[in-house]
């Protein structure tokens, strides 16, 4: 979808649903991550994340349209706008926008390493998340020797 097609869309989904005519730019932006798009205070432009159309269709992004035509219209009438706000929330309900867009990244999980010292008297065992210099560092309950067992991936 151009440029073009999308200021076509959102002008007409703003009059059919909105009844209110959207007279500022509608563009894709490709820079965007997490978010399906987001409306812009300063030029009252609409910015769409083109991933919601190829991940998810076109259902997802007129819902996407309509949630950002929420806060312009609310804000050019001076209105609460931002998504705290009753105003704000009330239209969403009425004209059947989403609160929030469908998942556009995937979440890395991170993988934790921890690492297994044993002190070689005592047998006190110590899980660190940061490996250690065992050189530099003694038992804390009787002042042995430490010494690595292992390290584990979780």
């Amino acid at each position: 979808m151009l440029d073009k097609d999308l200021q076509k869309l959102v002008e007409t989904i703003s009059n059919e649903v909105f009844k209110k005519p959207f007279v500022h730019q509608a563009m894709h932006n490709h820079r965007l991550r997490t978010t399906g798009g987001r409306y812009m205070l300063g030029d009252h432009s609409i910015q769409i994340n083109p991933l919601v159309l190829q991940l998810h269709g076109m259902e997802e992004l007129i819902g996407v349209i309509k949630h950002e035509l929420c806060h312009y219209h609310l804000h050019l009438e001076g209105k609460g706008y931002q998504h705290r706000d009753q105003d704000f929330k009330e239209l969403l309900a009425k004209t059947s926008s989403p609160r929030y867009c469908k998942p556009l990244a995937q979440r890395n999980k991170r993988t934790t390493t921890f690492h297994i010292y044993e002190c070689k008297l005592c047998k006190l065992q110590y899980k660190r998340r940061r490996r250690m210099d065992i050189a530099k560092y003694r038992c804390g309950k009787c002042s042995g020797e430490i010494i690595q067992i292992k390290s584990i991936s979780t």
